[in-house]
Formats: structure tokens, C-alpha cells, sequence
């Protein structure tokens, strides 16, 4: 389950990501395997899933017609290297001054722990955006990276995902998607 930051948004990220790689590379600093992510597939994870029967969709599609959390405003922050000991993931922090998204969060986690067989992970919520994948922690984590664009923007839907690995990464299909309340149309 994951909130999918506005277009102009993933643009601008990945924008940003593209001259961090770069700028490794030119400087001979950057892992061969390094890969920026596609902007459609830019998104805020809620809870991740991972395997889950094909009989569990409906029953995990039916949480999001139920919600009836508010649409929030989030804001972009510092580039974030994860998991922090063993970085593999180039990613941007997403802030919520009002801590609503923390609160739809929790309320997804125990809804679809009460519909499903999935137990959530239970270690604390880092919202972020992830924008570049790669292997071990390479030079690149101690370069100095440019400032991450200083953004701001209300998701306008939560949204069921279903990933599909492949050798050039992941790609996402939404199964289902419900709007946040008040999210700007």
C-alpha cells in the first residue's frame, strides 16, 4: 500500500537523482550498479506487503474503500541512505509536520492485519521516496549530495500495489486505489 506523490514531483526527484549519479560518475565514484529509478514508479510505501495470496486482494482492496483518513501535506527532506547500516537505496525522507500520515499508516497496519494473514514488519515508519537502487555501499554514500529539492504536496489517493521483478528492477500495477478525503481533484 503506498500514497504516490503528484507527477511535477517525481520529475523534479528524479531530476535531482540523475545529477547525483552523474556527478559520481564523472567523478569516478559511482558503483557500476547503480540504477535510478523511473519516475512513474516513484512512490511512498505504507506498508509493504510482499507475497500475499491472490485471494487476500479483495479483502486488501476493501480496506482502502474504507478509509476515511484526510488527504495531508507532506513535505520533501534530506537524502536518506537505506537500510542505514548496509546502504543499497538512494532515497529522500518525507515529512509530515502534522503527523497525519503516521496516523493513516497505523490505521492501514491494523486493518490489514485484521482482513489478512500479514503481519506488519515492527520496526518504526520511515517515510520515504526511493529514487536510486544499487549493491553495497559503494563510494558514493560518502559523496556530498547536492541539496534534495525542497518540495511540498498532498497525496491525492492511496493505492494497492502489486510488483512485478524483472532484470531491469521492479515495475508496479495498481490493483485498486481510493481517494483520500478532501485531496484536491
Amino acid at each position: 500500500m503506498a500514497v504516490d506523490p503528484p507527477a511535477w514531483v517525481c520529475a523534479e526527484l528524479i531530476e535531482w537523482a540523475r545529477g547525483v549519479v552523474v556527478a559520481a560518475r564523472a567523478g569516478g565514484s559511482a558503483p557500476r550498479s547503480l540504477r535510478l529509478l523511473e519516475a512513474d514508479s516513484l512512490h511512498l510505501t505504507l506498508c509493504f506487503l510482499g507475497s500475499r495470496p491472490v485471494a487476500e486482494i479483495e479483502a486488501l482492496s476493501d480496506v482502502l474503500s474504507a478509509c476515511t483518513e484526510p488527504a495531508c501535506a507532506l513535505s520533501l527532506g534530506a537524502p536518506l541512505w537505506l537500510p542505514p547500516r548496509r546502504a543499497h537505496a538512494l532515497a529522500v525522507e518525507v515529512h509530515d509536520r502534522e503527523g497525519e500520515l503516521a496516523r493513516l499508516q497505523a490505521w492501514l497496519v491494523e486493518s490489514l492485519e485484521s482482513v489478512s494473514g500479514w503481519r506488519s514488519e515492527r520496526r518504526r515508519f520511515r517515510p520515504h521516496i526511493t529514487l536510486v537502487r544499487g549493491r553495497g555501499r559503494g563510494p558514493l554514500r560518502e559523496r556530498a549530495l547536492a541539496a534534495t529539492p525542497r518540495l511540498q504536496f498532498v497525496p491525492e489517493a492511496i493505492v494497492l500495489y502489486r510488483s512485478w521483478l524483472g532484470p531491469d528492477g521492479a515495475s508496479y500495477e495498481a490493483l485498486a486505489s481510493s481517494a483520500l478525503l478532501g485531496a484536491a481533484r
